[in-house]
């Protein structure tokens, strides 16, 4: 690459940037609803044209908006379990919390981002294939937390009722064929709760309900993990 190619490189990458800030703060100001790639534009003293080169329309920002969120929480999920393993390798349970706690934190100080990818669908938006591999980071490293469980003996398997076997042996099959049926389906009920008890927090279901929300979150993501069957390690 020349100097001139990767000064281009270089301008292309923050101007970029610029506009998809400029595109957060809309979302926080506006809603996703309302984002505008002309007001982004303007904001940015841009024009259109200018700024349809690096974005051709508004679900093209909509879904580089959405994949930065996912591959943000994603990364900071990733980073809490691996500090929790260097910690104790074998405290499955505290690995399991590390996540759900980093879920909580992340949405908790980027709401507007977590409500892009977990609130009320956009209208007239629909997400493209791009977006799946960013959007299950997560729900992966819980999965994988439960599977290195498992391989370490720290799993106590829930119950399975017959008529759920079914659904239970083709989730497996989908997500993790490695593990058994019961498993997979407590690990999709308990990936569902982390994200209700999330959501009710962000957007204000436990105002004047839940007053230590912090004590409140603790409990019940070790609560979520025993669950899906992660048992704590026994202690010396």
């Amino acid at each position: 690459m020349t100097t001139v190619q990767g000064a281009r490189a270089r301008a292309r990458i923050e101007i970029t940037a610029a506009i998809k800030d400029e595109a957060r703060r809309q979302l926080a100001a506006e809603g996703a609803a309302k984002l505008s790639l002309r007001a982004v534009a303007r904001e940015l003293g841009m024009v259109s044209s200018a700024l349809y080169r690096y974005f051709p329309s508004r679900d093209d920002l909509l879904t580089a908006l959405i994949i930065d969120a996912y591959d943000t929480v994603g990364a900071a999920a990733e980073r809490a379990h691996a500090a929790a393993v260097r910690a104790d390798p074998r405290d499955h349970l505290a690995h399991w919390v590390a996540v759900c706690r980093a879920v909580r934190a992340w949405a908790i100080a980027h709401p507007h981002e977590y409500a892009l990818i977990y609130g009320s669908p956009v209208p007239g938006y629909t997400a493209p294939q791009d977006t799946v591999v960013p959007a299950a980071r997560v729900a992966l490293l819980l999965v994988a937390t439960a599977r290195e469980a498992y391989r370490d003996e720290g799993v106590a398997l829930p119950p399975l009722p017959d008529d759920l076997a079914p659904e239970a042996e083709r989730l497996a099959a989908d997500l993790a064929p490695d593990l058994p049926p019961a498993l997979a389906v407590a690990l999709v009920f308990a990936w569902a709760q982390l994200f209700g008890l999330v959501s009710f927090e962000v957007f204000g279901q436990f105002n004047r309900v839940v007053e230590d929300r912090d004590a409140f979150f603790a409990t019940a993501a070790e609560r979520l993990g025993r669950e899906a069957g992660i048992t704590p390690r026994p202690r010396a």
